[in-house]
């Protein structure tokens, strides 16, 4: 399950509701692309700006229009009693595997999340991904943490949130990890301007933004890094430079959410309040920009 191409999408919002029709028609374009998995409520699905209905209601969705592909959902909460009840309700709902950050208002010590995971991962019956995602949760994963969180109970997969641009560094990194990890665990990477770097360093698995939105463009990039083929994946990947420049200056979110809007995925707005899509002078350039990717639609 943990392998290959996990896109994720946007949960599209109106007024603070899910906007259902938005979100299926969203869920169906990956079903359609046959990506290896869908990671629904992820950040990019405003999981932590979701009530626990809202959540339970959007993992159910994504399920039953996944068919016979997994679904991922986070479980993440500052309150652990809430992440035991997201645990149970995303398996209720039919999951294949959960998603994990250290989610706190405080920032939280190595031991606390050890102890986090360890509390968490005993009351599964599905496989979790460690989910390294220091930008929002101010928190920063070791190596040695995550070999260590490795060997807990249904961990499956590690969600890398970053790796050297040394090509050199970044293999040897991934080479270190996958021999003190488990056999059968999975290295994946996610920040998708690094992604295609990531797969020829030797993660398997990309966790993907871009995909939730454009996931044909993505099978290709990813189908060319996992087989080897340098000189294929640099060329799909730097037809993304313009793309990834946006990523830099206002977060993948905010730039995925507004080409969503721009392309008439979803209505305008669609994040959850306050945060905003590009408007002005930005969103302009990023229309000019979509409109020279032809390439990805």
């Amino acid at each position: 399950m943990f392998k290959g191409l996990s896109a994720f999408p946007l949960t599209p919002l109106s007024h603070g509701e899910i906007e259902e029709k938005s979100f299926v028609s969203l869920l169906e374009k990956l079903v359609a692309a046959k990506v290896d998995s869908i990671g629904a409520l992820g950040s990019t699905g405003s999981y932590a700006y979701l009530t626990r209905e809202q959540r339970y209601r959007a993992t159910r969705l994504a399920v039953s229009i996944a068919a016979d592909i997994p679904v991922i959902t986070s479980i993440g909460h500052t309150r652990f009693e809430e992440v035991l009840h997201l645990a149970e309700d995303a398996q209720n709902a039919g999951v294949s595997g959960v998603l994990l950050a250290p989610v706190s208002y405080q920032t939280l010590s190595a031991d606390e999340v050890f102890r986090l995971y360890e509390r968490i991962t005993a009351e599964l019956s599905v496989p979790l991904c460690l989910y390294d995602n220091s930008a929002t949760t101010g928190f920063e994963f070791t190596d040695e943490l995550l070999i260590a969180l490795s060997h807990l109970n249904k961990v499956g997969s590690i969600k890398l949130g970053d790796l050297s641009s040394d090509a050199n560094a970044a293999s040897q990194r991934i080479k270190n990890l996958k021999s003190r990890v488990p056999e059968g665990l999975t290295i994946g990477i996610s920040g998708d301007a690094q992604s295609a770097a990531g797969i020829l360093a030797g993660c398997d698995v990309w966790y993907s933004v871009l995909a939730g939105l454009f996931p044909h463009y993505s099978r290709k990039l990813i189908q060319a890094a996992l087989r080897g083929d340098e000189r294929e994946t640099h060329k799909l990947d730097m037809a993304l430079n313009p793309l990834w420049h946006f990523y830099r200056r206002h977060g993948s979110l905010r730039v995925i959410a507004t080409l969503a809007e721009i392309l008439g995925e979803t209505a305008s707005p669609c994040l959850p309040f306050p945060l905003e899509t590009l408007t002005g002078e930005e969103r302009a350039s990023l229309v000019t920009v979509m409109g020279e990717l032809n390439c990805l639609c």
